[in-house]
């Protein structure tokens, strides 16, 4: 498995040589991202800010989501991811920003998720959303995994925009 350090690294130099700026929101990987992002010397260059939103009510209190924008849509989708991505992105003006929503395990969630199950978003110039399903039940190896997969996404995503 990558190393999230070096794959924060990576995204830092990337993001510092681009003068990007990022925000996270994460929830089942509970802050490993913003962790190895900030872990990398210089990320006030790049990284303004993170959240882990582990429940309605983080994402109400902390990215202020109305509950109107919530109708017909519920936690761990790609929707939600998006929209947390989105969201934060706009709350902190910044270039890129990463989110993340799943079930790390051992068991799934309340809307029928199974462990090892994750959305994951990326909002800026570049915007994707992916599900990762690992069929693990091991809850910090998912956390791993969902967090490699997200920098995997955001790296490839930084790489195919335009420079600012």
């Amino acid at each position: 498995m990558p190393d999230l350090s070096s794959m924060a690294a990576t995204i830092g130099q990337l993001l510092k040589g681009r003068g990007d700026t990022i925000a996270v929101s994460e929830s089942s990987c509970g802050g490993l991202l913003s962790a190895s992002l900030v872990a990398i010397p210089g990320a006030s260059a790049y990284y303004l800010g993170g959240a882990v939103v582990y429940t309605r009510t983080s994402q109400k209190g902390l990215l202020d989501v109305a509950d109107e924008a919530m109708e017909d849509m519920r936690a761990s989708t790609e929707e939600y991811a998006a929209l947390n991505a989105t969201t934060i992105r706009e709350l902190l003006g910044t270039t890129w920003a990463l989110s993340e929503t799943g079930a790390s395990g051992p068991t799934g969630n309340r809307y029928g998720d199974a462990a090892g199950h994750a959305c994951i978003a990326v909002s800026g110039p570049v915007e994707r959303v992916i599900t990762v399903e690992t069929g693990d039940s091991d809850r910090e190896a998912n956390m791993w995994v969902f967090a490699t997969r997200a920098f995997a996404l955001l790296e490839e995503c930084i790489n195919e925009s335009q420079p600012n």
